[in-house]
């Protein structure tokens, strides 16, 4: 099964795009956040006809998550389990083949000054309290999505620079290690060590093209479905595009055999 996480940046300006990545990549599971629509704007209607099932939590201007699957989507849930109703959609999550994939966009977090920051933190901390809530760490669990968190040196372009700002803020990375103490492991991590994968290049002074960017899109799985990913990369085509999102997709692939699916 292969999975795909993608902060497309607006559904309806990145709607080729998608729709490319789709034909060229074949996920059977498409992650996506900052859709920026209203469940009836989604393009739900196009994906169904490539045989995509779709589940959606949109939102008008802003936020808004989706998972599109080509194998039957299950017990579908939205938002965080004490916010279940929350105007900002940010999470929803479905069983597919057996296991539980998220879509999940972290808060920016603004500053580390400000009350954003702080709720930011905060949600990581209610998202580790949904994962319990569905159960533990020995059940195959895939969370995707962008963390809005650069976890470690060798996903910035310059952490000595960067060290104590937003998205390498030592609070967050607290957040951040407090939220994987569930049990989980960054996929990409297990295939490749080295610095250097970004997924995110601001469009400001040509960041893709200097390449300073940041990994901040993730995709962490529980041991059961970390032991069967077979592949995990970052794809940087649809950045070379004309007018990309800000981010690439990351894409993971997990054996279902070996998960007993």
């Amino acid at each position: 099964m292969k999975i795909a996480s993608w902060n497309v940046n607006s559904i309806r300006a990145r709607h080729d795009a998608v729709l490319g990545f789709v034909a060229r990549v074949e996920p059977d599971v498409l992650c996506m956040q900052e859709t920026k629509v209203e469940d009836d704007d989604f393009p739900t209607d196009e994906l169904l006809r490539l045989g995509y099932d779709v589940a959606i939590a949109g939102q008008k201007s802003y936020n808004g998550v989706a998972i599109a699957s080509r194998l039957p989507l299950a017990d579908i849930a939205i938002g965080l389990v004490d916010e279940p109703d929350s105007p900002e959609k940010r999470l929803i999550r479905a069983t597919i083949a057996g296991v539980r994939v998220y879509s999940v966009y972290v808060p920016n977090g603004k500053s580390p000054k400000s009350r954003s920051f702080a709720d930011k933190l905060a949600w990581l901390g209610r998202l580790k309290q949904t994962l319990s809530s569905e159960g533990t760490n020995d059940r195959p669990f895939v969370i995707c999505g962008d963390f809005n968190i650069a976890p470690e040196d060798r996903d910035v372009f310059d952490p000595e620079a960067m060290r104590g700002q937003l998205h390498f803020h030592p609070d967050e990375h607290r957040a951040l290690g407090d939220l994987m103490s569930f049990g989980l492991l960054d996929v990409l991590r297990l295939h490749h060590p080295e610095g250097g994968l970004f997924s995110w290049w601001d469009y400001r002074a040509f960041g893709f093209e200097r390449d300073k960017g940041l990994r901040i899109d993730l995709i962490l799985a529980t041991p059961p479905a970390a032991r069967a990913c077979t592949f995990a990369d970052v794809d940087v085509a649809p950045r070379r595009e004309d007018k990309p999102s800000d981010h690439a997709p990351v894409v993971a692939a997990f054996d279902l055999e070996a998960l007993g699916a």
